[in-house]
């Protein structure tokens, strides 16, 4: 019988039961203000086969699509999407907080579930019709990846699709993607 190594994720092989990625991630109730539960991803990057599983879902269904770029949002869209643009043979763009890119930006004020936040991008990211995916680590309203679209699309670049590591559901933030292509790893369905 073949063996497996815990750090190479088997993925296709029914024979081996998945790494539970869910088990990798902490929630953390009242942060960063009470009513949120936060959902704490430091363990499952901590988890070599977690990590590198994790990536190959987000990536996974974006092979052979043509991607061009991957966009990550400050921070832990940083963290991923680099990751998956590396597993996709792309480059990164990295979509950031004011005041923290060195050149010309683009801006785009957006809500989250706990108040109000604006993001940047280089006005010279992105060249017209480059495609584009967008990688975070979670999608809850939707606030923070409709402001990365918005961005994307304002540089003339086209969204092949959007990939999460986590959707909280219940927060319906799909509702704010519609009409892009939403790929989630995990679903969460009750906060």
């Amino acid at each position: 019988m073949p063996t497996t190594d815990r750090n190479t994720p088997n993925t296709t092989d029914s024979a081996f039961p998945l790494l539970d990625l869910e088990s990798l991630i902490r929630s953390i109730p009242d942060w960063p203000k009470p009513g949120v539960l936060f959902k704490d991803i430091t363990p499952l990057l901590a988890d070599s086969a977690g990590l590198a599983l994790a990536v190959e879902l987000l990536a996974q269904p974006f092979r052979g699509r043509g991607v061009d770029l991957v966009a990550g949002a400050e921070s832990r869209g940083f963290i991923f999407g680099t990751a998956v643009a590396t597993a996709l043979s792309a480059g990164f763009i990295p979509i950031r907080k004011p005041g923290k890119l060195p050149a010309e930006t683009r801006s785009e004020e957006y809500e989250l579930e706990y108040g109000t936040d604006r993001l940047e991008i280089h006005a010279d990211a992105i060249r017209p019709g480059q495609r584009v995916l967008l990688v975070d680590d979670l999608l809850a309203t939707g606030g923070t990846m409709a402001a990365c679209c918005r961005l994307v699309e304002t540089l003339g670049g086209s969204i092949v699709g959007i990939a999460v590591l986590i959707e909280l559901e219940f927060l319906v933030g799909r509702r704010a993607l519609a009409g892009y292509p939403l790929h989630s790893v995990l679903k969460v369905s009750e906060g």
